[in-house]
């Protein structure tokens, strides 16, 4: 039995909640189980210096954590003035994402930042954030096409990331902290509405594990980023 009671391919519950920042032009509050994480998405009409000129956009974000995300209080990174090597990973994979089904052409010469703020962590947050800078992004174009900013908006299909590990020497989906923390191997899927796989961040914490068992986990994986990619479209068509 999992800590949380689940079966081996559910998820945990699921909100996603879009439009909650008034002054952003997307974003998204995201809650998987206890995990919670703001997204929202700033559209500046400039591009970084290494694309000025080149007729595209671009597409980065901002991860951090509040100081009680946790059970014990975090410093916030600003106050050392410097990010952490976890931060600074998972901020540079979330951009990477989400660049993956972005159409940077027809962005024009625009940067949009998503900005994922973990308000409470229980495992997952990377793939939350995720997750919810999606529907963040789709509506900060959304809002450029009604400004006649861009034609159309330059997403071209649906992105999610889901986590998924080996618990007790089963595979299983979705890991929370408890799970996560004690697991035999953890993995996080990166994937693609129309089924490409855009990353997979996979480690064994114990013994190595097999094909097989790897094969299981995209299983699940693809199973779980489904009902994501189904909660995403009803978010977006509210």
């Amino acid at each position: 039995m999992r800590p949380s009671g689940r079966a081996a391919d559910a998820l945990r519950s699921i909100v996603l909640e879009p439009g909650v920042a008034r002054h952003a032009e997307g974003s998204c509050r995201i809650r998987m189980g206890v995990t919670e994480v703001l997204c929202t998405a700033s559209v500046e009409p400039r591009v970084p210096p290494f694309l000025r000129n080149k007729g595209e956009g671009w597409v980065t974000a901002e991860y951090g954590m509040l100081p009680r995300a946790t059970h014990s209080r975090g410093e916030r990174e600003a106050a050392r003035g410097k990010q952490s090597g976890r931060t600074q990973e998972i901020q540079r994979l979330i951009g990477r994402a989400l660049r993956a089904v972005v159409d940077r052409k027809a962005m024009g010469e625009m940067a949009i930042t998503l900005d994922c703020d973990v308000i409470t962590a229980d495992g997952g947050t990377r793939c939350a954030a995720i997750t919810g800078a999606w529907v963040a992004l789709h509506q900060a174009f959304e809002h450029c096409v009604l400004k006649n900013t861009i034609r159309r908006n330059p997403l071209q299909d649906q992105v999610a990331a889901i986590s998924c590990g080996i618990w007790k020497g089963e595979p299983v989906l979705d890991l929370d902290y408890a799970e996560d923390s004690a697991a035999g191997a953890d993995a996080n899927f990166v994937l693609a509405g129309k089924g490409g796989i855009i990353e997979v961040q996979g480690t064994a914490e114990g013994a190595p594990f097999s094909d097989e068992q790897f094969l299981r986990l995209l299983a699940l994986a693809r199973q779980g980023t489904e009902q994501l990619f189904a909660a995403q479209r009803k978010a977006i068509h509210r």
